[in-house]
């Protein structure tokens, strides 16, 4: 099975299917732990915080205490068109634990491509909704929604803010039809959209079955992958309730982190582990949008670079270009 994020919604769904004991489970995440995570998501620790982990290595370790028989692989990546394939590769169902929908676009075209299933799950503030998918057999995510909704349209995390106990309800609703997949009992599902609302107490359910019979989507019927061919993405993003902008470069690099941190160690404080290194700026020209918190640039072997203490991303990728290059 496959996890793409390891947030508040991926880690309450992998803590739940690996106590179920699952064989195995692939988690992926491009990101690392920090203090405001604590507050929803519930594998992490004030120590992981200390010791600068990718949330998936954190994860790992947690999991690997409640049950050890589970085969846990943790990616600290970046999923996108070029390696989503791959990270998909022999596994018999995809879980959306992200906070975006490009990903989840490109899961969509992915599972579209080779029949493996997904669940489809969103929350933000209160609410949020889930939906299975089965290729060919059920609407896909373009039956329900052609394209990403506009910006500016629907509600983020930085405007309605995320109820820990609304990830709860939600991730373990998905967890439950993951299980029912795996259990082998999936005509339980129904081809519907099932909308939650912790704080209201509601609980509805939206047929699509007439959405299976329309040949209007450009996915389903016309073939279109726009997300897996590259056709749709960005090189950078916002990312949601954290005053920080993820940076990926054009084409993939190899970073040596020894030779990296030894590289900015003048130009702020430097602290690494074998995941990352951190460049916490004390030049008061780059200082960050919130003088409290000052700019830290978080790289990965891979180029990517998370930019925390501003949400512009052509300020982050001035940074991002002043001091890792290209």
């Amino acid at each position: 099975m496959l996890l793409v994020g390891c947030g508040a919604l991926g880690c309450v769904l992998a803590d739940a299917l690996v106590r179920a004991g699952v064989g195995s489970l692939r988690i992926v995440d491009r990101d690392f732990v920090e203090l405001s995570n604590l507050q929803r998501q519930v594998l992490f620790s004030e120590q992981d915080v200390a010791e600068h982990l990718p949330k998936v290595i954190a994860a790992e370790r947690r999991l690997r205490q409640i049950n050890s028989q589970v085969e846990i692989q943790p990616c600290v990546a970046d999923v996108d068109f070029s390696n989503l394939d791959e990270l998909a590769r022999d596994v018999h169902l995809i879980l959306d634990g992200t906070d975006n929908f490009e990903v989840r676009y490109l899961i969509n075209d992915v599972s579209l491509e080779t029949g493996i299933p997904w669940i489809f799950t969103g929350c933000t503030g209160s609410s949020g909704q889930v939906m299975p998918i089965f290729p060919g057999q059920s609407p896909c995510l373009r039956c329900l929604m052609p394209f990403p909704p506009p910006p500016g349209t629907t509600e983020t995390c930085d405007t309605a803010g995320v109820l820990g106990p609304a990830i709860g309800m939600l991730a373990s609703f998905q967890a439950a039809q993951a299980l029912k997949i795996l259990a082998g009992h999936r005509e339980q599902l129904e081809p519907r959209l099932t909308l939650i609302d912790a704080w209201a107490g509601t609980f509805r359910h939206i047929d699509l079955s007439q959405l299976q019979n329309s040949r209007s989507c450009p996915a389903c019927h016309g073939g279109e992958r726009l997300w897996r061919n590259g056709h749709q993405r960005a090189a950078s993003t916002v990312l949601c309730g954290r005053n920080s902008v993820q940076i990926s470069p054009p084409e993939k690099v190899s970073f040596h982190l020894p030779d990296l941190a030894r590289k900015l160690s003048s130009s702020g404080l430097v602290t690494s582990n074998r995941f990352l290194v951190r460049l916490t700026l004390q030049d008061t020209s780059a200082a960050s949008e919130n003088p409290e918190n000052p700019t830290e640039i978080t790289i990965f072997p891979d180029g990517r670079a998370i930019i925390r203490g501003t949400s512009d991303p052509a300020v982050a990728r001035s940074l991002y270009s002043r001091y890792v290059g290209g």
